[in-house]
């Protein structure tokens, strides 16, 4: 059991950030998606941002030490969340900001990889210790968080039953789809799979399991594959996937594929915004912070 949670929240936004195909999103509400990273637009009457809601599921999970990774611009999370670099209070929850820095010959983010070991190199306890790390824009249950938070096995991730997602086929079928052997150990991630690829992805149960992107690692044993991820030759980014798949096939380490069926709330586009406005107000009247 560990009480580490590390948010990823320091990405461009490039799809956000595109107009919308609908009509469906008020002025404010466009503003907000033009100028704001994702987690941070505020979607309900209190004004406060979607990424409280992640943060009261981490909380209700039993996860203590919060650390939200943000951009050099990243300011206006300090503002909803504690302006000290590290060890701010909310809500009964500790919360630091690593900042991932952009390279000087880029111009955005090196990705997953890249930005989750500035944040172990800045925050050096994370070494020494096992934690959960997620993406910002995606709503994870409690249920989920409290798998990861609470599993024996030392690495593990959350498998997603395909078919709980409730998105339209077409996204689904770009979710990045991972192999599992007999006792539901990672063999394989594969992103954007094709459809020919398909049949060879099915679970001992028969299901597709895809990656939402929700992992539990040993700080210790993973560094070493943060710090030496290679660059993504077609999309020029440090990805953690290619860290875990480079940390299963050179060590003897196991990660196994927590399987879970249910959906999984995702704010990546403008087109979202409407869906996750509705989830949100069918699942969560209130955040009553003192219930926890």
């Amino acid at each position: 059991m560990h009480d580490n949670l590390i948010i990823l929240a320091g990405g461009a936004s490039s799809r956000m950030k595109k107009p919308a195909t609908s009509k469906t999103i008020n002025s404010d509400e466009t503003a907000q998606a033009n100028n704001r990273s994702k987690s941070l637009i505020s979607l309900d009457n209190t004004g406060r941002p979607v990424l409280d809601y992640l943060l009261y599921n981490a909380k209700k999970a039993g996860y203590k030490n919060i650390y939200i990774v943000i951009n050099e611009k990243g300011g206006l999370f300090k503002e909803f969340y504690g302006n000290k670099e590290r060890d701010n209070d909310f809500h009964g929850l500790n919360i630091s900001f690593p900042i991932q820095y952009i390279p000087k010959e880029r111009e955005k983010p090196f990705g997953t990889a890249d930005a989750l070991l500035q944040a172990v190199e800045q925050f050096t306890e994370l070494n020494n210790q096992f934690y959960t790390v997620c993406n910002s824009d995606n709503l994870y249950s409690t249920k989920a968080l409290k798998l990861l938070r609470e599993t024996e096995h030392k690495n593990a991730f959350i498998s997603y039953n395909r078919d709980a997602l409730e998105f339209p086929l077409e996204r689904i079928s770009k979710f990045a789809l991972t192999k599992l052997n007999e006792e539901n150990e990672l063999i394989n991630i594969l992103e954007k799979p094709s459809e020919n690829d398909v049949p060879n992805f099915y679970d001992r149960d028969g299901k597709l399991r895809v990656s939402m992107n929700i992992f539990k690692f040993d700080g210790k044993e993973f560094y070493p594959f943060l710090k030496n991820c290679p660059v993504h030759p077609i999309r020029n980014e440090k990805e953690m996937q290619t860290s875990l798949l480079n940390y299963i096939s050179e060590t003897n380490n196991k990660v196994v594929g927590i399987p879970l069926s249910e959906h999984v709330s995702d704010l990546s586009s403008k087109d979202d915004i409407v869906i996750v406005k509705a989830y949100l107000k069918k699942y969560y009247s209130i955040l009553d912070w003192n219930s926890i």
